[in-house]
């Protein structure tokens, strides 16, 4: 009964990363002008790609109260929800350096 319940479980949680998954996808779709569609910049930026989430969020919460200098991240970093930056991070962390 227990390997039946923890089956279940399982099978329960894949879509819902899924989901995540496609959120931070279409997230990251509004930062490929400048970091790559995958993170992987070409023009001098800050590579995203592979980036630990962690470091990540802290990032952007760092651009969003100014307390790191920026031309425009601070901007577009105060344009995200906590969950958002969180569904963002997580897809940069996942993609290979």
């Amino acid at each position: 009964m227990r390997i039946a319940l923890a089956c279940v479980a399982v099978l329960a949680a894949a879509p819902l990363a899924a989901l995540a998954d496609e959120a931070g996808s279409a997230l990251a779709a509004t930062c490929a002008m400048c970091h790559g569609t995958t993170g992987h910049s070409v023009g001098g930026n800050v590579p995203l790609a592979g980036m630990p989430k962690d470091e990540m969020v802290s990032k952007f919460k760092a651009f969003r109260s100014g307390a790191m200098p920026a031309t425009v991240m601070h901007q577009i970093a105060k344009g995200y929800t906590d969950s958002q930056l969180d569904q963002l991070a997580a897809f940069f962390a996942a993609q290979k350096k």
